[in-house]
């Protein structure tokens, strides 16, 4: 499969782009100063995509690619693909489902631990050594609060699970109502937010999630609520949440997305109830490792003519 091109959208991992270098012949978007004059230069070259949360496929690449085959997403997430062009023109599509859930929801926890007890400002706190001059002021327990999730897919769930070892009544709001659970069901995020102490957002990132967290669930989750994001950046009206931080309207925030990634809000910086993570909710190395393995796997599969093991298009 050596002359097969692949196109790598940007550095997402070492091992899968030497992996990719060895079976492929492999293209590094991301280190081409004319990028569209490259794509043109490379146009029948050029038969696989592989992309991830924060660049993938979108319309003008993939019309600019007449013998792409199929987008390996080295991600879960899908909304930096064109999925309806992809399937007027009979492209391919998969992701790596499933291989990152447990990492997700284990930190979707610690960003809930992190918030309510205060863990980065009392590391800070004996660090510079206030400690030596009094105790640390008292924080929130976790354990017993009202978990309230948004999407209840595979990392809701495991998010669930999770929560309820600590005693935490689960509410959750989705498109429909879940048959198989005994959660508590909301019809509305603003009725889930006002019957809950922490709102996570865990569902997928399409045009009705866009700002699904907004004024009004905010307000709803109150002064005393937290909110966590380990979905997507835009779930998040980003401008709402550091008025209702700063104005205490809300009471403090896990992050691990943004809109704008990398840039973080600097009025985010020096609130000592907000938690920022720099997107790692997948981030160990044992995951990626199968991430890679599973984009690899999906590759020669389409190549071999096999059956592809995560399609999604």
């Amino acid at each position: 499969m050596e002359a097969i091109g692949v196109l790598m959208m940007c550095p997402m991992n070492s091992y899968l782009e030497q992996e990719l270098d060895k079976r492929f012949k492999l293209f590094r978007y991301w280190t081409q100063p004319k990028q569209r004059e490259f794509l043109a230069q490379q146009a029948e070259s050029i038969r696989a995509i592989v992309g991830n949360s924060n660049s993938g496929a979108d319309a003008d690449i993939i019309d600019s690619l007449p013998k792409l085959e199929i987008v390996s997403s080295f991600s879960v997430g899908l909304d930096r693909i064109d999925l309806l062009k992809c399937k007027e023109k009979g492209i391919r599509v998969t992701n790596t489902p499933d291989v990152l859930t447990e990492d997700v929801a284990d930190l979707a926890i610690g960003l809930m631990l992190a918030v309510l007890r205060r863990i980065c400002e009392c590391d800070k706190y004996v660090r510079s050594g206030a400690w030596k001059l009094g105790d640390f002021k008292l924080t929130t327990k976790f354990s017993g609060k009202r978990v309230g999730i948004i999407g209840l897919g595979r990392i809701g769930l495991a998010i669930a699970e999770r929560a309820e070892a600590f005693d935490c009544p689960i509410n959750y709001y989705s498109r429909s109502k879940k048959a198989n659970t005994n959660y508590t069901y909301y019809g509305s995020v603003v009725e889930l937010a006002s019957n809950s102490d922490i709102l996570v957002v865990a569902c997928a990132l399409t045009p009705e999630t866009t700002h699904i967290v907004n004024r009004e669930v905010m307000d709803a989750l109150g002064p005393k609520g937290v909110l966590i994001n380990v979905g997507r950046g835009p779930h998040v009206d980003e401008a709402e949440l550091v008025s209702a931080l700063v104005e205490g309207r809300l009471g403090g925030a896990g992050l691990d997305v943004f809109e704008k990634e990398p840039e973080v809000p600097e009025q985010l910086f020096g609130l000592e109830n907000v938690v920022l993570l720099p997107h790692v909710g997948s981030g160990t190395v044992e995951t990626r490792k199968v991430m890679a393995d599973l984009v690899l796997g999906n590759l020669e599969a389409h190549f071999s003519s096999k059956p592809l093991l995560t399609p999604v298009v």
